[in-house]
């Protein structure tokens, strides 16, 4: 019979790669979407070769921020520079002109040829790819002469760029090529995918696995998980979906958020597809008060507005990720204990569609049990489906074929067809199971609603009455 890995390269031929090549260390500072492009580039079977040219190509072109001073001692000795990182590019209007994020270098005000916008719109936004800078000190003058003093930006301006993300993706491709798996197969093969191995999972927490990349491929999901450390949340949306926006701790202002209203630009919600508050314990805002009442207002229906924005809408998903203890008989005290003051007022935490119980998660611990080995889809070709299958909607397939029994609110119900909605295009992108497979993935959603009920009703038991929720398949 054919072995899953053979069906994998047959069907998904180039935008499958071997997942054990992406923990070469030569890649281990790159994102993995980053990291299996490159692999996927360089890759050759029939030679050994390939390693070296990869390795010299991150060696050259992605240089420690530390070594930021040499290398912009380089480009001032030798004119030009080509580096890979996340360039960004951000409009000034008072300035007319673009202005060039380069990370890797601390940079933030270097110049773009109009050109290269032109044609990578979506470097407005964030684009990693592969970028040639050249050291233009006669800019300077010429910036001079049009009224700007010499510190209004860097002299390096970003002339030729070659994008990583992969633009020719065919969804009719990737819909059509579940066909030719089983259920569980397709399941494996996701879990893959994200760089586990499903050996190591049970039925249900493979499951649990895949729920994390709902609020990927589903606009405006309100997603909250808790579990102890080490068991990859994070990581998942670090290295698989280049359309995130991690806030790890930290302080976390509106302007960052919704809308800069001084440079007149949309914030992460507006332009991302998830924004996910790492360590929601030690999550802080420059003024509290708006920030989480303009959250909880976007959380509702995806509208927000701020000064001169008037209401915007956007489909970003939220992601709420903590760390709690276990002890053996399980969390170490109340889940409400490991919440922050702001997430314990009951308007917020009913917007959050369902609660993940990330302490069920193992914890990943040895790269060569715990992570995947063999075929599987290629990070980047599964972050640009992910993005892409937004616009697909399974809730009239989910209406059609659930029907809720239970103490349901309008917000209940909401949130378990938005879970199950994400589910659906995961497991069945291609619109077809029959009850029994529809059994074993319409439970999870209706779980992860039923634990913020409970919650709920703990904070406020005359406000939230605990009920259960349930679901019937039909059709």
């Amino acid at each position: 019979m054919e072995t899953l890995n053979e069906k994998v390269l047959r069907v998904f031929g180039d935008v499958a790669v071997d997942k054990k090549l992406a923990r070469l260390e030569i890649v281990s500072r790159l994102p993995r979407f980053i990291a299996e492009y490159l692999i996927s580039k360089y890759y050759r079977s029939d030679s050994t070769s390939w390693i070296d040219k990869l390795a010299k190509v991150v060696e050259e072109y992605y240089p420690d921020p530390r070594d930021k001073d040499k290398v912009l001692s380089r480009v001032k000795r030798e004119g030009k520079i080509t580096l890979i990182d996340e360039y960004k590019v951000v409009v000034n209007l008072k300035r007319n002109m673009y202005l060039l994020h380069v990370p890797n270098l601390q940079i933030y005000d270097a110049l773009v040829s109009e050109s290269v916008v032109e044609r990578y719109e979506r470097i407005l936004s964030g684009l990693w790819g592969i970028g040639v800078l050249e050291y233009r000190p006669e800019l300077v003058e010429a910036m001079l002469t049009r009224g700007y003093d010499k510190l209004s930006f860097t002299p390096l301006i970003l002339v030729e760029f070659e994008p990583f993300q992969v633009y020719s993706i065919d969804v009719k491709a990737f819909i059509e090529g579940r066909r030719a798996f089983t259920t569980q197969e397709w399941i494996d093969l996701l879990v893959k995918s994200i760089g586990l191995n499903p050996s190591m999972y049970s039925e249900r927490q493979k499951l649990l696995l895949l729920t994390r990349l709902v609020p990927l491929i589903e606009g405006n999901v309100n997603l909250m998980e808790l579990g102890p450390r080490a068991t990859g949340k994070t990581y998942l949306y670090r290295n698989v979906s280049y359309y995130t926006r991690i806030y790890a701790g930290g302080t976390i202002s509106a302007a960052r958020l919704f809308y800069d209203a001084r440079l007149r630009i949309l914030g992460d919600i507006g332009t991302r597809d998830a924004v996910i508050f790492d360590e929601i314990a030690r999550l802080k805002f420059t003024n509290p008060d708006e920030v989480v009442a303009k959250l909880k207002d976007y959380m509702v229906d995806g509208f927000f507005e701020r000064s001169q924005l008037k209401r915007a809408h956007s489909d970003c998903s939220l992601v709420f990720i903590g760390n709690i203890e276990l002890s053996s008989e399980g969390i170490l005290g109340s889940i409400i204990d490991y919440l922050p003051s702001f997430m314990k007022d009951t308007a917020f935490l009913d917007r959050i569609h369902g609660l993940l119980p990330g302490w069920e998660l193992p914890k990943i611990l040895r790269s060569d049990i715990h992570l995947a080995q063999g075929y599987a889809l290629a990070a980047d070709y599964l972050s640009e489906i992910l993005h892409r299958m937004r616009a697909h909607s399974f809730e009239a397939l989910v209406e059609q074929h659930v029907e809720f029994i239970g103490n349901y609110t309008i917000r209940d119900e909401r949130a378990i067809k938005k879970l199950l909605s994400g589910m659906m295009k995961l497991i069945f992108p291609h619109g077809e199971f029959d009850n029994r497979e529809l059994k074993g993935i319409v439970s999870i959603p209706v779980e992860l609603r039923q634990n913020m009920v409970n919650i709920l009703s703990e904070l406020a038991p005359h406000e939230f009455p605990r009920g259960i929720l349930d679901v019937q398949v039909i059709g």
